[in-house]
């Protein structure tokens, strides 16, 4: 197999990584700052806003071969 447009799905690949630890970072702070509103559902929602976090993390330091 040839390792054509391997570095277009790398980039993208870091790119949405990138996307992900953002939208992540934006939940977890938007989680954070409203802990009163959200009362009980606090920790709901928090672990709700580390998934993309972990997620971007993961895609940023993953490799492709």
């Amino acid at each position: 197999m040839s390792e054509e447009g391997s570095f277009g799905i790398t980039l993208a690949e870091k790119f949405f990584g990138f996307l992900l630890i953002l939208i992540g970072a934006l939940l977890t702070y938007y989680t954070l700052t409203s802990m009163d509103t959200l009362g009980a559902y606090t920790g709901f929602f928090g672990f709700l806003s580390l998934i993309p976090l972990i997620l971007g993390i993961f895609l940023l330091i993953a490799r492709t071969e």
